[in-house]
């Protein structure tokens, strides 16, 4: 008989990462409640950087990293993974799937993931990158990464306009790019299920607080990505992200969308001039069923 791999999250360390998440106390509060073993790693500039913090501190070989402007549903500590049957061995990092409270997507920004230490300690993304296109932004293209569909968790990104503008920007540049790539035609060089994520980050979200400012940033985030030669890789410096905002906040927001909409509409991105109405925001998340996710 096979001997069954079985991972038990309630066994594991839970670390909370944060930055400069406004609702970064509260949430770490709200954590320690259902999870009073629960560690923090704060202020850490580099997400790779911070990353390997997480690892130094957890004292389990696989451990839980719970992003600042994250909340988690206690059912999360009823999960057990067999990797048996999933066909993995016990060296793969695993990501649930997040909840956006702004647009209700459901997908991998923002989700609960579970690493193991000396993955982290070897890997080299973000601001420690190895070059490739593919880790300059993300962590979800490493072979023995592996996506699950079940949803333990929401991200509350909007408790300021702010952070609702940045976390659209960074969406805004991610899903438009392929795989860390800049592409010619949207329409055709993007994985649809990240062109439908990235329209949807675009257009809804007008009916909560702040909700306008997540489909600017997208806007904007996507504007810099498809119609000038913008690095992308600043996505990961929020030391540059502050500075983008303070320009924003400076300049006149409504003609700033306009221009972004009418160049993003040139270039073939199939966007109305401005997001949906709260009334039309609202229907949507309503009506709209996520994807499954992609399994690797």
């Amino acid at each position: 008989m096979t001997q069954r791999n079985i991972i038990k999250i309630a066994e594991q360390d839970f670390v909370f990462l944060s930055y400069a998440e406004q609702n970064a106390e509260k949430n770490f509060a709200d954590l320690k409640r259902k999870i009073p073993w629960a560690k923090r790693v704060h202020g850490v500039d580099g997400i790779d950087a911070a990353h390997k913090a997480c690892a130094e501190v957890s004292d389990t070989e696989h451990f839980i990293t719970v992003d600042g402007d994250t909340i988690v549903d206690p059912k999360f500590l009823n999960v057990q993974l067999d990797t048996t049957v999933l066909g993995l061995t016990d060296d793969y990092q695993f990501s649930w799937t997040g909840n956006i409270n702004v647009n209700n997507l459901k997908y991998g920004n923002g989700s609960l993931k579970m690493w193991t230490r000396d993955f982290v300690r070897n890997m080299k993304t973000h601001e420690n990158t190895d070059g490739t296109d593919e880790t300059q932004i993300e962590f979800c293209y490493f072979d023995k990464y592996y996506q699950l569909p079940e949803c333990y968790s929401t991200s509350i990104i909007n408790s300021t306009p702010s952070q609702a503008w940045r976390a659209g920007f960074r969406e805004g540049v991610k899903m438009s790019l392929n795989r860390g790539k800049r592409v010619q035609d949207i329409n055709t060089e993007i994985w649809i299920k990240n062109l439908q994520k990235l329209l949807i980050w675009m257009n809804v979200g007008t009916d909560v607080e702040h909700g306008w400012w997540s489909c600017f940033g997208a806007r904007h985030g996507c504007y810099l990505t498809m119609c000038t030669d913008w690095d992308t890789n600043k996505t990961r410096d929020f030391a540059h992200l502050d500075e983008l905002w303070n320009e924003v906040e400076q300049s006149n927001v409504e003609q700033l969308m306009k221009h972004y909409s009418e160049s993003l509409i040139d270039v073939g991105v199939n966007i109305g001039m401005t997001p949906l109405e709260p009334q039309q925001s609202k229907w949507f998340k309503q009506v709209y069923v996520n994807s499954p996710r992609r399994f690797k």
